[in-house]
């Protein structure tokens, strides 16, 4: 397989350079160690969504895969945008999930605290050290002055630093504190070509010089992402590190900043880094975190049940078998290997995980089905209550009648509601959906007389699904002439207002003789 190396073009941005295959090479990816530790470190900025979810959900597997160590930290140095309740949703995600972790935030653990926004004094001392070790250094050039000098240079605007104040003089330093200047703490890059194999992409290459030296701390004292995020992995012994490909850029920063660790005592070792594929979503574009695909709480609310997107989400990557889509979150820690995760981006088919989830449905036990679904049920206005044990008698008997007839036909939980909600009714009509009308032809008036004729002489105790099979069937197959589908199409329609129902005799039987006469006679009134 290709090897990825970064080839240098002096003039773009960060990297000033594009990851090109250059060499045919063995696609190298190394052993994990003996005892992984892995990390989830989501910054709470916004609605969960599904590529944050792939990430926890691939450290976790991982973790559980090798009996490992899964550390759960947040990210949350950024005060413009970071909010309470975006972390509290990213809690409620994971536990809804059922995605657990070994150390980290309510969970505690002997590295803590685990908001990066508690742990500031750590970052100011780490910093300290780095700047007194030589390994980074005041810089006080402003944007506007680099973005100026690379113009006289003939270099583009966004060219990026360019090292101008690696050897600044004391004096130098003096005249811009003068000014009112505070300096920002910058990262000594060194140079060097920076390479790693990855545990997902095999060897990679930076070319010395594609990385700028980098900013660790602010003028203003604030520690950034580039600072905290490998500080923390550091003193949290994290030893792989599983994370989106947006992220590769950042890797060669790391990897030297982690050799200034280990120098000075704070890091132990190197970890082993894979970067996941990008989630794509509509017109081949990254799915972004304001496409409604993403957002993990609007696939909750539609239905999908947890066991069915964790499935779904696994597949954008891996799979479990080149001839299997579906399988238990069991199994998928049993086979699980970040190693076999694919590097090509993977596409977020919503009509797939809706298929899969269907198939996790229809896995679940009646009753887990049905405490699944009275949530919905009660959002939607067709139960009284929105847990089993609340609703009244006459629901749960018909839900439990019903959850053999829906069970298997519903994709998501949202739909459950649609099927059964003129089971539950005792409505004597029910207006049909637009749909619905549309299937009516003109015998339905006709078809409607024979069945309500028919039906009259059945007695309650033999109001059943088979006897109703059988009475009907004569009535409008065998002696009224009528194919099936023009024959029981109008009692359908009479008996749930939809074209689809579950089934049509079982229904009527669920209903009862009064409701469900009650219902032909309606329809054919308003014919």
């Amino acid at each position: 397989m290709a090897v990825l190396f970064v080839r240098v073009r002096r003039g773009s941005s960060l990297l000033r350079g594009t990851m090109e295959p250059m060499t045919e090479a063995e696609h190298t990816k190394p052993e994990l160690p003996e005892n992984v530790r892995v990390r989830f470190c989501p910054s709470p900025t916004g609605i969960p969504h599904v590529g944050m979810v792939r990430t926890a959900l691939f450290n976790w597997a991982e973790a559980r895969h090798t009996k490992g160590t899964f550390v759960f930290r947040i990210e949350d140095t950024d005060a413009q945008r970071d909010s309470e309740e975006s972390y509290n949703q990213i809690i409620e995600a994971l536990n809804w999930l059922g995605i657990d972790w070994d150390e980290g935030i309510n969970v505690g653990g002997p590295d803590g605290p685990y908001r990066q926004s508690e742990r500031g004094d750590i970052y100011k001392d780490v910093a300290a050290k780095l700047f007194e070790a030589g390994y980074a250094y005041e810089s006080f050039s402003t944007p506007e002055e680099i973005e100026a000098r690379n113009v006289a240079a003939g270099r583009p605007k966004a060219f990026g630093y360019d090292g101008y104040d690696r050897n600044l003089t004391e004096e130098q330093k003096a005249a811009f504190r003068a000014e009112g200047r505070k300096p920002a703490l910058r990262i000594r890059m060194p140079d060097e070509d920076v390479a790693f194999d990855d545990l997902i992409r095999g060897r990679i290459e930076f070319k010395a010089g594609s990385v700028p030296d980098y900013v660790i701390v602010r003028p203003n004292g604030d520690p950034l992402y580039t600072l905290t995020n490998p500080v923390d992995d550091a003193m949290m012994r994290i030893n792989v590190v599983l994370r989106g490909e947006d992220l590769l850029s950042s890797t060669p920063r790391q990897i030297v900043l982690y050799r200034y660790l280990i120098e000075l005592g704070v890091a132990k070792e190197m970890p082993l880094f894979g970067h996941m594929p990008y989630v794509m979503g509509q017109g081949n574009k990254k799915l972004s975190k304001r496409d409604p695909e993403s957002n993990l709480f609007l696939h909750r609310d539609n239905g999908f049940i947890r066991e069915g997107l964790l499935n779904y989400l696994a597949l954008l990557g891996w799979s479990i078998a080149p001839d299997r889509d579906v399988f238990s979150m069991d199994e998928m820690i049993e086979k699980f290997d970040v190693r076999d995760v694919k590097a090509n981006p993977a596409r977020f088919d919503i009509d797939k995980a809706i298929s899969i989830n269907a198939e996790h449905i229809r896995m679940l036990e009646p009753q887990d089905f049905l405490n699944r679904a009275v949530p919905y049920l009660k959002r939607d206005g067709v139960v009284s209550a929105d847990s089993w044990d609340a609703l009244t008698d006459r629901e749960r008997e018909i839900l439990t009648a019903a959850a053999p007839l829906v069970q298997p036909r519903v994709r998501l939980l949202s739909e459950v509601a649609g099927m059964v909600g003129s089971l539950l009714s005792e409505e004597g009509y029910i207006e049909p959906a637009a749909d619905a009308k549309k299937q009516l032809k003109e015998s339905a008036p006709e078809v409607l007389d024979k069945a309500i004729a028919a039906l009259e002489g059945v007695t309650e105790d033999d109001w059943k699904t088979d006897n109703l099979h059988e009475t009907l069937n004569k009535a409008l197959v065998e002696e009224g002439g009528y194919k099936p589908r023009l024959a029981f199409g109008p009692v359908r329609v009479a008996m749930s207002g939809r074209r689809v129902s579950p089934p049509l005799f079982e229904s009527m039987e669920i209903v009862g003789k009064d409701v469900s006469m009650a219902r032909l006679k309606g329809l054919r009134e308003h014919l």
